[in-house]
C-alpha cells in the first residue's frame, strides 16, 4: 500500500476519499455486471440482483424482495417471470403462510450464482492477493468502522 499522505488540509483528504469511494463503487458495478452475464448473459443485471438476494438469504415473497433490493414491485414481478421462464427460480406456497407466495432459488439457479460468485471472487482474491494479512485485518477494521459496524 502507498505511504499516507503528509500534512494535506483536510478539504484535500475528503476530496481524495471521495475520488477513491467513486473508484471502489464504479469497480463494485463493473464486476457485478460481468457476474451477471456470467450468471446469464440473457438476463438484465438487476435479475441477477434479484437472484444474488435470494442465493443470500434464502426464500421470500415479492414485496420483500422489491423493498430488499430497492426495485419497483412490477419491476420485480417482470423479472422474476423471466428467470422462473429459465428455472432459476420457482414461486411456492408458503408452508407458514397458505396465503403467502414464496420466491425461492432452484438447484439451476444456486449452482449458476455459485459459478457466477467463484468468478466474482477471484476478481477480488486477485488485487489483495500481495497484502499482508496485516493490512487486509486494518482494511477490513477500517471498513467497518467507516460503514458504522464497529468502533475504532
Amino acid at each position: 500500500m502507498d505511504n499516507p499522505p503528509r500534512n494535506k488540509p483536510r478539504q484535500s483528504l475528503e476530496a481524495e476519499l471521495g475520488e477513491q469511494l467513486n473508484a471502489l463503487l464504479s469497480a463494485a458495478h463493473a464486476l457485478n455486471v460481468r457476474s451477471a452475464a456470467q450468471f446469464d448473459s440473457s438476463l438484465q443485471p438487476a435479475a441477477f440482483h434479484l437472484v444474488r438476494w435470494l442465493y443470500s438469504y434464502g426464500p421470500t415473497n415479492a414485496a420483500t424482495l422489491a423493498a430488499s433490493t430497492a426495485m419497483d414491485r412490477s419491476s420485480v414481478t417482470r423479472l422474476v417471470k423471466q428467470l422462473q421462464a429459465l428455472d432459476y427460480v420457482t414461486r411456492e406456497v408458503s408452508p407458514k403462510d397458505g396465503r403467502e407466495i414464496l420466491l425461492t432459488l432452484t438447484e439451476t439457479g444456486q449452482q449458476r450464482m455459485k459459478h457466477a460468485l467463484a468468478e466474482k471472487e477471484s476478481a477480488y482474491y486477485e488485487r489483495l492477493s500481495s497484502w499482508t494479512d496485516t493490512e487486509l485485518n486494518e482494511f477490513i477494521r477500517m471498513l467497518r468502522h467507516f460503514n458504522g459496524f464497529s468502533k475504532r
